[in-house]
């Protein structure tokens, strides 16, 4: 980082020490503890609202998610009461569903309950042997199917380890032994489904991690000619941490402009250049993501510098810019309950060539992770389909991260640019709507002053 660009950055923020001071539109940013009640209260309606459904939906009456203190089953985690970091020791959860309209029954087979949705159903000092506890209380409850997460496509559904699988399978007696089964689809189904709940607090998280992009994308920050590409991204590090929030994966910005420097998908996606200072002229692009309430964003956005004369970005960069947003009109046009994710890739990118815009589709799935559970909607390396991920269908009451491109030859500049957007939306079984809103215009650095100034 420059001597320069430090000085300016310790200076803005001795003048400006809390979020309030900075924007007092910014969204209000709840103490720990107040986090800790949103999240458990949000979890207790999950697992009364999402869970009987999915069971039913999947055919599992019993599912065992067993985990291993730092260890964690991805899906275990999202089970765990606010004031657990981790599980403890061998955590084993039970979710059965008794049948014939009965509630659902959730029991922590540990030395413990498991915040006050799982009970504790396991006592040692009857019987010391924790997997000799869980085979006499599934042979109790005579479960049907029993789901393990077990899964040789899907990461977040393949949490439990081979160990424990090798322990519960030997602890087993038939018949259960032979009911055990993949719970792949209804890990998926838990993690992808969105609640009201969680959509009505949605829009604010993403409205924090726009509102932070904007800041990060205008003068406050950059200084054309001094600022480098990793003087912001190190910049949204800290204002992250500043605002008590925490990022999922490390920011990236990079530039195009006037100069001979290709764009092609490789070097979009792993062979970035680093630390270029921005200069006026230049069509900046961000990465970022942000996780609150045990939500994730990832957004995708463009700022324009301005030239000495300028007040708006050149009408080629504008042009290029709505083609990105007509990309996004066909793919989210597409979204229908039950096609699947390569389906709907397809149909998108027939229709881009029809309109005769070269394009990417390389959509994901999003909530309890960034890179989240559900159907994917093409990657940038396979266009042509994703076999698995996009074999499975879309559903409603699901959020995703509406990434892609749009390519444009500029003859101003003689060479071929790429608007990369990604923007967070929901999907209600019927439209898609964007969570907060989507980019349609180019931000501009310096920002315009009021008339009169």
């Amino acid at each position: 980082m420059t001597r320069l660009f430090t000085f300016y950055l310790l200076l803005f923020t001795l003048l400006t020490s809390s979020a309030a001071a900075q924007n007092p539109y910014f969204p209000n940013v709840l103490p720990m503890r107040e986090r800790a009640e949103v999240i458990d209260r949000l979890l207790e309606e999950r697992v009364q609202t999402v869970l009987p459904p999915l069971m039913k939906r999947t055919g599992i009456d019993m599912w065992i998610i067993i985990s291993r203190e730092y260890n964690e089953d991805p899906v275990l985690k999202t089970f765990l009461p606010s004031t657990w970091q981790s599980a403890r020791r061998t955590t084993i959860l039970v979710i059965h569903d008794p049948g014939e309209g009965q509630k659902l029954g959730t029991y922590a087979m540990a030395r413990y309950a498991v915040g006050k949705m799982f009970v504790k159903a396991w006592d040692k000092e009857k019987e010391p042997d924790q997997w000799k506890a869980l085979a006499e209380f599934v042979a109790e409850k005579n479960p049907k199917r029993i789901g393990v997460n077990r899964s040789a496509t899907d990461a977040l559904a393949d949490g439990i380890s081979a160990f424990h699988f090798d322990r519960l399978i030997e602890s087993l007696s038939e018949p259960y032994r032979s009911r055990v089964t993949t719970a792949e689809n209804l890990s998926i189904g838990w993690l992808e489904t969105r609640t009201e709940s969680e959509m009505a607090i949605y829009p604010n998280i993403v409205r924090m991690a726009k509102q932070i992009i904007a800041e990060g994308l205008s003068e406050k920050v950059i200084q054309p000619g001094v600022t480098t590409t990793d003087d912001v991204v190190w910049w949204y590090r800290e204002r992250i941490k500043e605002l008590k929030l925490e990022t999922w994966f490390h920011p990236s910005v990079s530039v195009q402009r006037k100069d001979p420097e290709s764009f092609e998908h490789l070097r979009a996606f792993s062979d970035r250049p680093e630390n270029q200072v921005i200069l006026p002229g230049d069509l900046i692009h961000v990465d970022f993501g942000i996780t609150y309430l045990r939500l994730n964003t990832d957004t995708q956005q463009h700022a324009y510098v301005l030239r000495p004369g300028e007040t708006e970005p050149p009408a080629f960069l504008r042009d290029a810019f709505r083609k990105g947003n007509r990309v996004q009109d066909i793919l989210t046009g597409n979204f229908k309950t039950g096609r699947t994710g390569n389906q709907i890739l397809a149909a998108s990118l027939a229709q881009c060539k029809a309109e005769n815009i070269k394009c990417s589709i390389y959509t994901h799935p999003l909530g309890f992770h960034g890179h989240a559970a559900g159907t994917t909607i093409g990657l940038w390396d396979q266009q042509e389909g994703v076999p698995v991920a996009g074999d499975y269908p879309l559903y409603p009451m699901t959020a995703h991260s509406i990434e892609l491109n749009a390519a444009s030859y500029i003859e101003e500049w003689g060479k071929e640019i790429r608007i990369m957007l990604e923007e967070d939306a929901f999907f209600d079984g019927t439209t898609v709507r964007y969570i907060d809103g989507r980019q349609t215009e180019l931000m501009v650095i310096p920002r315009p002053l009021p008339p009169n100034r």
